[in-house]
């Protein structure tokens, strides 16, 4: 019942930038955290960005100074501006939230179905 949809990937040359987009919907009573993970090939899923409700954002080592992550509570959506690109970045990009859907519910997490991250000149 619950849906996130990614946006904004897409092939960009080294030291470009993306901004990805995700949103939220569905049944939704409260979104305790939201984050960007990717996936490179030959590699596991790791956290790339993450900021819960009220606090402050984590971030990988290998993206700090770089991607910045941001809420917008309001339309239950979160964003990844990507900066000075690297091929290493190179890897699809999940979007996720923990949530819960009603006042008794604990809190799951919610995955995107991915977009594409390419950077290569």
């Amino acid at each position: 019942q619950v849906q996130l949809v990614e946006s904004g990937g897409g092939l960009v040359q080294p030291g470009g930038s993306l901004r990805l987009s995700c949103a939220a919907s569905g049944s939704i009573f409260f979104i305790s955290a939201m984050g960007w993970y990717r996936q490179a090939p030959g590699k596991q899923r790791e956290l790339v960005a993450a900021i819960r409700t009220g606090g402050s954002p984590n971030y990988a080592d290998s993206v700090k100074g770089r991607f910045t992550i941001s809420r917008d509570n309001a339309k239950n959506m979160v964003f990844l501006l990507m900066s000075s690109l690297k091929p290493e970045d190179t890897a699809v990009y999940y979007c996720n939230a923990d949530l819960s859907r009603t006042l008794w519910s604990a809190t799951n997490s919610y995955w995107g179905q991915g977009t594409q991250v390419t950077v290569s000149s």
